[in-house]
């Protein structure tokens, strides 16, 4: 009778551990299936071989790939990071190695993903820091009301130094219905209170009065980019619920070739002095591989302003009036009109009846005009210059050549002297190009500030190289960088193209240029590059929340 007990009670037993496992095993199935994108879950538990097999049919269902091992083995898949899941049961011996494991080789970074069973010990887990972007799941089993269900929170920390965890509850699974609350991990949601913990922001002054006027609106010209930003991420920090320690420099820093290291804010982000760059800066190839850049701060473009230059200048304005063909059809009807009227005078004194009337009405009227190239060549200057002629011809013949040489002068003197003052006024259109301002006889000039040395000097393209080398700092001369007000105020003059940060080269414009003169101004680009972006620190713990911020 004993003996049936105890076969009876074994056989409960088992039982209720086959569907306690398949329990686990169905809601992990669910949860993963949850999470959603290409998954390879790497299975570090102690369970029986049917249970794993059953877990692994599971995930073939869901075309879930899976590694099967144990809390004994070493970390050995984890590419494609963003596909990687780490499943662990903390009731197998070994569950803490894994964690060391996972600390050591960064895999409780984004984008990895865990998934913890068991009871949580956070004595035992205070060692480990779980960041702010981190997505490690526990998944405990509890009792409300009779009901045994499953919850999966998240745990995180504020900081390295921290001690405190943080939990996101997230989801609670029961074995009759499933899940009965599922909220989606949302970084942007569910961990933008940073509890006012400090950042540190690195920001780039490059003028000393900048330091007094970064919140009342004054000199917005003056370091446009760190005023506007300082602004932006202090509401940010509200947003977030985090104080600031401001860095100040005065660059946004460039590598040293010999030892790889950054100066300036980038440097700060690059030693981890900083934990965001405050002064929004350009994309450049060599500061990828040590920052990020997260969001667009504000469109700004450098580019040449000058005052187009008046047409004198770049064309001979005697010959603009008229394009090529009416010069042409000009000076084709000059000797037409001449021969034409020297023919009818010939013919009038040659005709005996019109050379005997031209001598009778000689002494009463005009002086009858006399068949000579001479005679005729200085009746028809009269008419190209609108002076009139003292002889013309007497046949109606020779008076309608006359009239229509008048007219047709008449017209083309008008049409010339009303485009020719036109044209005087006017300034080309000539200089669009870097190759066009090369080679014009404008002189140039560029805002004196850090990164413009950099991207002047290190320009590799033929046509910008030779800018800076014959105009901007020729050999043997002081390299023509200057402040804005000197730049402004010889584009004023003319003939000078200024290199500037357009938003602030314009408010001073504003100011200073007459309505008039603003009209001829026209911009070059020298520097071609996307609109700046703020950045922050290489894998920074905060990337997510700053980025939706």
């Amino acid at each position: 009778m004993r003996l049936k007990e105890i076969l009876l009670f074994v056989i409960l037993a088992l039982q209720l551990s086959l569907q306690t496992n398949y329990e686990i095993i169905k809601m992990i199935s669910d949860f993963v299936v949850r999470l959603q994108g290409p998954i390879r879950v790497n299975a570090f538990i102690c369970w029986r071989r049917e249970n794993k097999i059953q877990l692994w049919k599971e995930f073939s269902l869901n075309n879930v790939a899976c590694d099967m091992g144990n809390t004994h083995n070493n970390i050995t898949h984890y590419f494609p990071p963003e596909h990687q899941l780490f499943l662990l049961d903390m009731n197998c011996n070994g569950s803490y190695d894994i964690l060391e494991q996972g600390e050591q080789m960064n895999l409780f970074n984004q984008p990895f993903r865990w998934i913890i069973l068991g009871p949580i010990s956070y004595e035992n887990l205070k060692r480990y820091y779980f960041r702010t972007d981190s997505q490690i799941f526990f998944v405990e089993k509890e009792e409300k009301n009779g009901d045994y269900f499953y919850r999966i929170k998240a745990l995180y920390k504020l900081s390295a130094d921290s001690s405190e965890f943080i939990e996101n509850d997230l989801a609670e699974w029961n074995s009759k219905r499933g899940f009965q609350k599922y909220n989606e991990l949302s970084f942007s949601r569910n961990r933008t209170d940073l509890k006012g913990i400090n950042l540190n922001i690195s920001y780039v002054v490059t003028n000393e009065d900048t330091y007094n006027h970064l919140e009342d609106f004054r000199n917005t010209h003056i370091d446009p980019l760190s005023k506007l930003n300082w602004l932006i991420i202090k509401n940010l920090l509200v947003i977030l619920n985090a104080t600031s320690t401001p860095l100040f420099v005065t660059t946004w820093g460039y590598m040293d070739s010999n030892t790889s290291k950054f100066t300036g804010m980038i440097g700060d982000l690059q030693s981890d002095n900083a934990e965001i760059g405050g002064t929004a800066l350009f994309f450049t190839i060599d500061r990828i591989d040590v920052i990020e850049y997260i969001a667009p701060s504000a469109p700004t473009y450098m580019k040449f302003i000058f005052k187009a230059p008046p047409l004198s200048y770049v064309s001979n304005v005697f010959t603009l009036p008229f394009d090529t063909d009416v010069w042409y059809s000009c000076f084709a009807l000059v000797p037409l009109i001449f021969v034409t009227i020297y023919i009818i005078v010939k013919w009038e004194w040659k005709d005996p009846i019109f050379k005997e009337e031209i001598q009778e009405t000689n002494s009463n009227s005009i002086v009858p005009l006399r068949p000579g190239l001479i005679d005729v060549l200085v009746m028809q200057l009269g008419a190209i210059t609108q002076q009139g002629a003292e002889s013309e011809p007497k046949s109606n013949a020779g008076r309608i050549a006359t009239i229509f040489a008048f007219i047709a002068f008449m017209f083309l003197y008008t049409s010339y002297s009303a485009n020719i003052v036109a044209i005087l006024q006017s300034t080309t259109e000539s200089i669009k190009t870097l190759e066009d301002l090369l080679n014009s006889r404008i002189s140039l000039g560029v805002e004196d500030i850090v990164y413009a040395h950099y991207y002047f000097k290190t320009a590799k393209e033929p046509t910008r190289k030779a800018i800076y080398e014959q105009k901007i700092a020729p050999k043997g001369q002081k390299p023509n960088f200057m402040t804005m007000q000197e730049g402004i105020g010889r584009v004023q003059k003319g003939f000078f193209a200024f290199h500037v940060e357009v938003s602030s080269g314009y408010k001073m414009i504003g100011g200073t240029f007459q309505e008039s003169e603003k009209c001829s101004l026209k911009e070059i680009v020298f520097i071609n590059l996307v609109e700046p972006w703020v950045s922050i620190k290489k894998r920074s713990a905060y990337k997510e929340i700053i980025k939706v911020g």
